[in-house]
């Protein structure tokens, strides 16, 4: 499944969580280190959120 974490696009398995696509985009240590995850429409998720096909995570 493609999901965008920041406008670069990583690839993860269906059922797979925000944490996992962090994971992948090499992003998760910032999130450790205090940044926040976001959807496309602003608002915050957390690293358990479920993502579908195209989703797009903002860490900032």
């Amino acid at each position: 499944m493609k999901v965008y974490v920041n406008g670069q696009e990583v690839h993860i398995v269906k059922g797979m969580t925000v944490r996992h696509a962090l994971i992948a985009a090499g992003l998760l240590r910032d999130v450790e280190l205090g940044k926040k995850t976001y959807d496309e429409k602003g608002n915050e998720i957390g690293l358990g959120g479920a993502l579908a096909e195209g989703s797009r995570i903002y860490v900032k």
